[in-house]
């Protein structure tokens, strides 16, 4: 019993922080204060669901435990001298018959008043990611996030940002930081994102495509996300070895998430407008373009990278554009283009590059190159995978 409840509201926390949150701070506008309500609930959950059970509904229960917990701090000496609630608040419905708030919350975070903390803010709020999560994946100090999320907040708060989407025009411009933010914590937790997470980070994407319908690149985002999804089932063997994209079996991945990245790709080239995810998803409707038994089409993706690192010339995209020199021009050339990039030391990708790129050259100098690339690498089956290229198994 106290192993299924613990097990049900680590999934409530997953899969449902970010609505709950959303419903709790629409009204008062304290996200700290609905943080704190919503975490006693899930304290709560945890105390009281082995003993009596989990609910039939687990996120109604901790939509109204916390809601309570709000009240209660109102109706403290201090918080009514402080605070504005609105009690009506509390007789809402439950999550599943009220609108879902998180794509307002997300707008909230991109508000000009939080500019500089809005994708950290909409991480840690919508997506549930701790502060020294985020701090990890941005290269900043834990405090130093901390202290910026904590400034937001209060901003939120005392500039009263209201939760509402803005018309189609002022839209646009305020998605941008939600677009990174989303695909940021898809970032954070790939290749391997727990399932239920991974799923509502695609249904997160799709649903601010929905309700953007004339932004093209929430379309772009959503087929980058469902496109490269689509390849996790063929990305380790039956035997959990790893397997590079170019040698993946194209009948292993997923069909659905494949038609669904299309649409949205075909929507938001229809639109018009050309950006960063559209391009990024544009090379991975090529990759899954491949036929099983044949090579990748280098040919047609270096002109994509090409455009890519004009829109967004990030190190990663620039250590990608050299593994496709790599195939079209030769090893040496995609070496030259690699030892070209500044910034690129702490790339894992850069060094696994540069090891097979030596390898192939019969450079020994592929040796210490693997070793660096291995102990850059988080992922257990690209580890061994690594190990088995350096040992001179895998190649």
């Amino acid at each position: 019993m106290a192993g299924d409840a613990e097990v049900r509201a680590e999934n409530a926390a997953r899969t449902s922080y970010g609505r709950l949150l959303a419903l709790l701070a629409t009204r008062t506008h304290d996200l700290a204060a609905a943080e704190d309500a919503l975490a006693d609930a899930f304290e709560r959950a945890l105390t009281r669901w082995p003993v009596d059970g989990t609910p039939d509904d687990p996120d109604a229960w901790l939509l109204t435990v916390a809601r309570n917990r709000q009240r209660d701090r109102w109706k403290s000496a201090a918080e009514r001298r402080s605070l504005p609630f609105d009690e009506a608040a509390h007789d809402a419905a439950a999550p599943g018959e009220s609108p879902d708030r998180r794509l307002e919350l997300l707008l909230v975070c991109a508000h000009p008043a939080v500019a500089g903390a809005s994708v950290p803010l909409m991480l840690n709020t919508v997506l549930g990611f701790t502060a020294e999560q985020i701090g990890a994946a941005l290269l900043v100090p834990t405090a130093t996030m901390a202290a910026r999320l904590t400034r937001a907040k209060k901003r939120i708060e005392r500039e009263r940002i209201p939760f509402a989407v803005p018309e189609v025009d002022a839209l646009a411009g305020r998605l941008g930081p939600v677009l990174e933010a989303v695909y940021g914590s898809y970032s954070i937790e790939w290749p391997t994102p727990p399932r239920e997470r991974h799923a509502l980070l695609l249904g997160l994407a799709g649903t601010i495509a929905e309700s953007a319908p004339t932004v093209a690149e929430a379309h772009g985002l959503a087929a980058l996300m469902y496109l490269s999804s689509a390849r996790l089932p063929a990305r380790v063997d039956e035997d959990g070895r790893y397997v590079p994209l170019p040698q993946q079996d194209p009948r292993r991945w997923d069909s659905d998430l494949i038609a669904a990245g299309r649409r949205h790709l075909r929507t938001a080239h229809a639109l018009g407008s050309v950006g960063r995810f559209q391009v990024e998803a544009a090379i991975g409707a090529v990759h899954c373009a491949r036929p099983a038994g044949e090579a990748p089409d280098w040919a047609h993706l270096r002109p994509l990278y090409d455009a890519l690192l004009g829109l967004a010339p990030t190190r990663g995209a620039a250590v990608a554009r050299a593994a496709v020199v790599a195939e079209t021009d030769g090893a040496r050339a995609g070496l030259d283009a690699l030892d070209a990039l500044d910034g690129v030391e702490r790339l894992q990708s850069a060094w696994a590059l540069r090891a097979s790129l030596l390898d192939r050259l019969s450079d020994p100098a592929a040796d210490a190159a693997y070793a660096k690339a291995i102990s850059l690498t988080t992922d257990p089956a690209e580890r061994e995978y690594l190990g088995r290229r350096a040992r001179g198994t895998g190649r």
